[in-house]
């Protein structure tokens, strides 16, 4: 994404850490890949000759799941967490022993001196089109790049985000480094959890909502413009999931930004803020509550902000929390008891 810048109780979300992190991490779960195995990477097929051994992964949901998976023993570092401020105590207390190799994003020198012999990125996670470390650029160096689905839209046509681009990279993780058991466990998990959480917003959507679902509209960041979430980045999928409709889903567009006129004119019922960096969640609710524009839009006039953590925000494991997040402020009856 970078950055020009809730189940009756929370037993839920717990249930999910303890497997994906109790059970799964760190052993790894061999499911004997024969090799070479070829996986597709946006609009690239990538083989793989055997299991990637020196990795380093970008941002703070792409290396959840290499750690979710059991794969911290085949990391050689990790990048883009401390600059941007998405990691937390128990994140950190998961990657002692392991460098930040860089606080954003990394150069080629950067990869090339740790001996990476695998990147997992994705575009505006790790790297720019164009930019000076691309796969093109890494694989003379020995570096297979796997590229995260959900950014996929930068450089090439794709549809709506959504859960399935997750289980992809957890499933072609999988496959890459010959863990394929864990990965299904992880997307099991997670599939269960999401019906659960649907059915039960569903039985209160229906009867409180007879039109349409509760209009939301994505703040990240952005003063002058808002920096928002597209039909192609994963809030779309998360606000869906959760009974509401992304009021941008019409803007063909990943993370982006939108000018204020056009958040008034589609007039949201809520807004979800994106929690990370050096701007906290609070501040950025009480400038959005002290922008005289806003004032007449519904979500602003009834304070209805919901505080979705980057790492939930974006594609990764922590997903489903999300959903349970934002479903909580949209249908808070579903969630009394």
């Amino acid at each position: 994404m970078k950055r020009y810048v809730l189940m009756g109780s929370m037993a839920l979300t717990s249930m999910l850490f303890s497997m994906l992190f109790s059970v799964l991490f760190p052993t790894v779960v061999r499911a004997d890949v024969r090799y070479p195995v070829t996986v597709q990477s946006c609009n690239r097929a990538v083989t793989f000759e055997r299991a990637p051994q020196r990795a380093v992964s970008n941002d703070v949901n792409l290396t959840e799941m290499m750690l979710a998976l059991g794969l911290k023993s085949r990391m050689v570092g990790f990048t883009g967490i401390s600059g941007w401020k998405t990691g937390n105590a128990t994140l950190r207390r998961q990657l002692a022993g392991l460098p930040e190799l860089a606080q954003r994003y990394p150069s080629m020198e950067v990869l090339v001196q740790a001996g990476a012999d695998f990147y997992f990125a994705g575009w505006n996670y790790g790297m720019h089109v164009g930019g000076p470390v691309t796969p093109a650029m890494l694989e003379p160096m020995g570096i297979r790049t796997y590229e995260l689905s959900e950014s996929c839209g930068h450089v090439m046509p794709r549809g709506a985000a959504s859960f399935d681009d997750v289980y992809n990279d957890l499933r072609n993780l999988g496959r890459i480094f010959d863990v394929e058991r864990a990965a299904d466990t992880i997307i099991d998990g997670m599939r269960s959890q999401l019906e659960t959480l649907k059915h039960r917003v569903s039985r209160v959507s229906r009867v409180s909502v007879k039109t349409a679902p509760v209009r939301t509209f994505v703040y990240d960041s952005g003063e002058e413009s808002p920096f928002t979430a597209g039909r192609l980045a994963m809030p779309t999928a998360l606000i869906e999931a959760a009974g509401g409709r992304n009021v941008m889903d019409d803007v063909a567009q990943s993370w982006t930004r939108v000018s204020w006129e056009t958040v008034v004119a589609r007039n949201p019922q809520a807004i979800v803020v994106v929690d990370y960096g050096a701007v906290t969640a609070a501040q950025k609710i009480a400038f959005l509550l002290d922008q005289p524009a806003l004032r007449e839009v519904e979500a602003v006039r009834a304070r209805r902000f919901i505080v979705v953590p980057y790492d939930e925000a974006t594609p990764g494991i922590r997903n489903v929390q999300a959903v349970q997040r934002i479903a909580r402020g949209l249908y808070p009856k579903a969630f009394a008891q």
